[in-house]
């Protein structure tokens, strides 16, 4: 029933579009797609094809398999917009595993309304891409084939509302948010507690953006709620015509129990680079450190908890303007033996990843 339904919904979005063809709204309803096939191999060799628990992006080995694809009707006036994307693929699978039923296929669905006639000041209210971080679930829009442990492990969708400003001159982007919670489309049951968060992000000139974003709320029923603050900070700077940098560092805190002033943390440093080598190829370079030690976010139940160097390097070939090819060697490096190689525990993990995507 829910892939009939995610059908229907699909021929819905397409039949949008041909009446957009022949109606006044042409000019304000738009679709847009977007595919991206994978293989990933992990040396590791997992029997049941599932790669490490944190990773939720390209997360099955040794399959061809579809990491994440979506349809997206868009509709926007001078004082209305709305976006209804609908998705599938192992991403949607690991990502909203705790969502019910045909959520679990929403990318996006909002409506926004603007506030004021002579200023860019909406409020958006639905489900839509997260506020945090420099990596969403579109990968042809990042540096990397696969997504850095903070992306994976920190919200790529929320749900709520929101108000946004935009300056005049584009340079200032503020937002204020109220959020059903944690990456969360349906409340955790029990939990009345209103979550918030906020995005600020300045772009002083075209090779630099630098953006802070939070989130204050409880991921816990309210009979046992442990309060999480959260902060995303990071910049991006295009250093010369061929070399890009990204500079990111996230810290959170969530209380040890109800009530409690005492607070279990983690934090993760990353630093991206990436070098044009010609029009249609370019290398990219990743290291991030990755600390939980008390397992708020990913929890191994070892001596030393969660403590992981990542780092990896990358290839991209774009076929056509559209159309791009990647291959990604990345690989583990964590204090405690947390992986499987050989069998055996291990302490490391390595995998080599391919991807072809197109968007349209």
């Amino acid at each position: 029933m829910k892939n009939i339904i995610l059908a229907i919904a699909i021929l819905f979005l397409f039949s949008m579009k041909s009446l957009a063809q022949t109606d006044s709204t042409k000019n304000s309803l738009s679709i847009s797609g977007y595919v991206e096939t994978y293989y990933a191999y992990d040396f590791g060799n997992p029997s049941d094809h599932n790669r490490p628990g944190f990773v939720y992006s390209h997360n099955r080995h040794n399959e061809v398999n579809l990491n994440f694809g979506f349809i997206k009707a868009a509709y926007a006036t001078d004082m209305v917009r709305a976006n209804l994307a609908l998705m599938t693929g192992t991403y949607a699978n690991a990502n909203l595993a705790v969502e019910p039923g045909v959520l679990k296929n929403i990318f996006e669905a909002n409506v926004g309304l603007k506030l004021s006639k002579n200023k860019n000041l909406w409020v958006d209210a639905g489900v839509f891409t997260s506020h945090i971080g420099f990596e969403s679930a579109i990968g042809k829009d990042c540096w990397n084939l696969t997504r850095g442990i903070l992306a994976d492990n920190s919200p790529y969708y929320s749900s709520g509302a929101k108000v946004t400003y935009t300056s005049d001159n584009e340079k200032w982007l503020i937002s204020g948010l109220l959020l059903n919670g944690w990456q969360r489309i349906q409340r955790v049951s029990g939990n009345n507690t209103p979550s918030f968060g906020h995005q600020l992000t300045f772009k002083p000139s075209s090779k630099v953006t630098l953006n802070s974003s939070s989130f204050i709320g409880s991921d816990t029923p309210d009979s046992t709620r442990q309060m999480r603050y959260f902060h995303n900070f990071y910049g991006q700077f295009q250093l010369t015509e061929k070399l890009g940098m990204i500079l990111g560092f996230d810290i959170g805190a969530q209380q040890k129990s109800k009530g409690s002033s005492d607070y279990n943390t983690w934090y993760t440093p990353v630093l991206v680079l990436k070098y044009a080598l010609a029009e249609k190829v370019s290398v990219a370079a990743r290291g991030e450190f990755y600390s939980d030690a008390n397992g708020v976010i990913i929890n191994t139940g070892t001596t030393n908890g969660f403590q992981t160097y990542g780092y990896s390097l990358n290839m991209d070939y774009h076929v056509f303007k559209n159309v791009v090819w990647r291959i990604e060697g990345r690989g583990f490096t964590s204090q405690d033996k947390i992986f499987t190689l050989n069998d055996k525990p291990s302490s490391q993990n390595y995998f080599v990843t391919t991807a072809l995507a197109i968007s349209f």
